[in-house]
């Protein structure tokens, strides 16, 4: 073996998505206006959701919460890989890139979460109108709301301490255009069974806990807008539960498909489109998709406008 398969290495080189000069500018300008649609919707919801006491609500404190945490998805992830673009060396240091997969760590979990407690919120308003404020009151809500923040940190903490086990002794080029968890077991000198097996245990148990609640949620809510006698209110209650459903299959079809298949460490060429749709995809779009099929925002929004 040559020297440098022996020294352990400290810093990688992220591959990012092209070579290619022609291609790296178009996908920085794409990448970069997304960039921007992603903060503008996601923070302009956290502002709207703030400052509006109508908007006071749980189900509006969750996607304000869902809100925040994908800027900070965003935040961690793209303005890195837009430097990248035009970065002779687009070279990350070790404690870049577990700090990088730490936030994105959390703030996935924290949207696992926060999903299933806003299908909870869609049951108990649902199933049980008249018993809403009391099954959700505003210290509930901020307890849910607190524990998926608690929860993603914990998650974090665990793969990123053991992460600090293995040595990167070999290749230093991730295929990826971020730091994430898979490219670096690929990387490493050291059998990183143990923390593959950790990963499938919590990323799947948390994927079981969360789906399952928000799959029996969304039973209990079918059945009841079934034995709706009125036409209107089977409409409004699909309607309400529809942007939900959209994002939920959107956000956890792309995690499972990243973190839970079989076969993880042979795959990495799965792991860029998988990527992007949770990464860069599925924080644009959420904005739009509970903003535009939400009478309340919208009503909010035109109230706001004419005032100006």
């Amino acid at each position: 073996m040559t020297e440098e398969n022996h020294t352990t290495k400290n810093e990688f080189v992220l591959t990012g998505f092209t070579d290619h000069p022609d291609l790296k500018a178009l996908l920085f300008v794409v990448f970069f206006v997304i960039y921007l649609i992603t903060m503008v919707g996601n923070l302009g919801l956290v502002a709207l959701i703030f400052t509006q006491r109508q908007l006071h609500t749980p189900m509006y404190i969750f996607l304000g919460n869902l809100a925040l945490v994908d800027s900070c998805c965003a935040c961690a992830i793209t303005p890195k890989m837009l430097e990248n673009f035009f970065s002779e060396d687009r070279k990350i240091s070790l404690y870049e890139c577990m700090a990088q997969f730490y936030i994105l760590c959390t703030v996935e979990t924290a949207d696992c979460f926060l999903l299933a407690a806003m299908a909870y919120d869609r049951y108990v308003a649902i199933c049980s109108p008249l018993q809403y404020h009391s099954m959700m009151s505003k210290k509930l809500c901020v307890q849910m709301t607190t524990g998926a923040f608690i929860a993603g940190n914990l998650h974090s903490m665990i793969h990123v301490g053991l992460l600090l086990r293995l040595a990167f002794c070999g290749s230093h080029h991730i295929n990826h255009f971020y730091c994430d968890i898979l490219p670096l077991y690929r990387l490493s000198c050291v059998d990183p069974y143990v923390n593959e097996l950790v990963l499938f245990v919590f990323a799947g148990s948390i994927q079981v806990f969360t789906i399952g609640s928000v799959l029996i949620s969304y039973v209990y809510i079918v059945f009841t807008i079934f034995k709706m006698k009125s036409k209107e209110g089977r409409i409004k209650a699909f309607s309400t539960c529809a942007s939900h459903f959209l994002s939920v299959s959107l956000f956890y079809g792309s995690i499972f498909f990243t973190y839970i298949r079989p076969n993880l460490l042979e795959e990495g060429d799965k792991d860029i489109p998988a990527g992007v749709l949770f990464t860069i995809i599925v924080p644009v779009l959420n904005p739009f998709i509970y903003s535009l099929r939400n009478t309340e925002v919208i009503r909010v929004l035109r109230k706001i406008l004419k005032k100006k």
